[in-house]
């Protein structure tokens, strides 16, 4: 199987929206959806990566709604035509990553350096760039 890049749709790849006015999908952020743009054109699968098609079953504040089967299947309708007005094409849409996936794009994520358990950016301030070329992370 091929491997893919997650990215989040609230206020990631769309402008967040304010949910007590309904839940449709915000406008899309221009830098992102360029980003995902050649991406596509250059083969790589995209995939949505969002809470909205989590069946938890809890009840959320922000929607007013029980996040059941039926509450999925209408954010995959809203979300799949945002899509194809955006990207003339349906993306895939998921809320579970898996070792396929290679990127995750989110605007709440924390990088941690692998195998360190250190935050990107406390590993950054810890080894800062001498302007040797031979520095990797």
């Amino acid at each position: 199987m091929k491997e893919w890049i997650g990215v989040d749709l609230d206020g990631t790849l769309a402008h967040t929206v304010d949910w007590t006015k309904g839940c449709g999908v915000g406008d899309p952020i221009p830098e992102m959806v360029e980003r995902v743009n050649e991406w596509l054109k250059d083969g790589k699968e995209v995939r949505i990566f969002t809470a909205r098609v989590a069946v938890t079953g809890e009840y959320s504040d922000i929607s007013n709604r029980y996040a059941d089967e039926d509450f999925k299947q209408e954010q995959i309708k809203l979300i799949n035509e945002w899509c194809l007005k955006v990207f003339d094409c349906v993306l895939p849409i998921t809320c579970q990553k898996d070792h396929r996936m290679i990127e995750l794009w989110d605007d709440r994520v924390v990088q941690v350096v692998r195998d360190t358990g250190q935050t990107l950016e406390d590993w950054l301030f810890e080894h800062p760039t001498r302007g040797d070329d031979d520095e990797e992370l």
